[in-house]
């Protein structure tokens, strides 16, 4: 029974990591298993058989969770920009207050102040986001991502980046990927991978393959070694770090507009009725962010 509710869990992860806004590190903290989930990563050499027992039931339900619920994403991302964009947005806005509250004890824990250090680096990530959405544009759109050697190395880098912040409660990895243009690319080739292995088609397959896998690699090579960075930096310069996680997250709306290009559903004769839905959804997703924020243990010792 261990094993089912674990993959029952990695499923829950796996969604939320595909999720843009949703963190899969504080899904992990919300569902009780973050500190298995940590303790089974950084252990895995010294204590390798109970971090093996926790990590496949948790790989094999967020494996579930990222396929079965990468359909209805593309699905909702295609038909119905605009609502899904806001829901996405209210998702990374309802973050935001804990992020302050985990910003504000920061300074509290290192006896410091708010100083322009701390402005400086949220406007360099804030600038740094808006920048990248704003140069890439409509590149970032539903197309699918093109295999040659230049992309097999940059899909390995983003990996990398994608899943140190998966682990860390409060970043979104999705966010990350459209952040940086990927998240439709990698989206589409998980889809359409799986489709064309229903299909038996070797061409498509070895195609898409190839672009999975140089991201995979990166995204289990980052997990061991760019998160005991990110683990660093959380225990030694804390409030540094939530001021550039700060500045990412509340750049993320205007780079999720602009990737998507969700205001072109403005144009639509359905306009109305696609902004209203928006709203409402991105006042749930608010709420829900919100509530799975303040399950945080950290938090709620206040």
């Amino acid at each position: 029974m261990f094993y089912i509710w674990m993959v029952v869990k990695g499923i829950f992860m796996g969604v939320a990591n595909i999720i843009p806004g949703v963190s899969g590190g504080t899904m992990a903290v919300s569902l009780g298993i973050y500190d298995d989930l940590i303790y089974s990563i950084t252990h895995i050499t010294k204590d390798w058989k109970k971090s093996v027992q926790i990590l496949l039931p948790i790989i094999g339900g967020l494996g579930i969770g990222v396929i079965g619920f990468s359909y209805l994403i593309e699905l909702l991302l295609s038909n119905y920009t605009l609502p899904t964009a806001l829901a996405f947005i209210g998702l990374i806005l309802g973050g935001i207050p804990i992020l302050m509250r985990s910003f504000l004890l920061s300074l509290k824990q290192m006896k410091q102040r708010l100083s322009y250090v701390h402005v400086l680096v949220f406007l360099t990530f804030f600038a740094l986001v808006v920048a990248m959405a704003m140069i890439q544009g409509e590149e970032s759109g539903v197309n699918g991502l093109t295999l040659s050697v230049g992309s097999v190395i940059a899909l390995f880098f983003v990996g990398m980046v994608t899943s140190a912040t998966m682990v860390v409660p409060g970043i979104s990895g999705s966010l990350i990927l459209m952040v940086l243009g990927y998240y439709y690319g990698i989206l589409n080739s998980i889809t359409q991978f799986f489709d064309a292995l229903r299909a038996m088609d070797m061409d498509n397959i070895l195609h898409y393959f190839g672009i999975l896998f140089p991201f995979g690699v990166g995204v289990i090579l980052g997990v061991f070694l760019i998160s005991k960075v990110i683990e660093y930096l959380f225990k030694n310069k804390p409030s540094f770090t939530y001021s550039g996680i700060l500045g990412l997250v509340v750049a993320s709306p205007i780079a999720i507009l602009i990737n998507t290009q969700a205001f072109n559903d403005l144009a639509k004769p359905n306009a109305p009725l696609f902004l209203l839905v928006g709203v409402v959804l991105a006042l749930i997703s608010f709420a829900v962010t919100y509530y799975l924020g303040r399950k945080d243990p950290e938090l709620e010792q206040e």
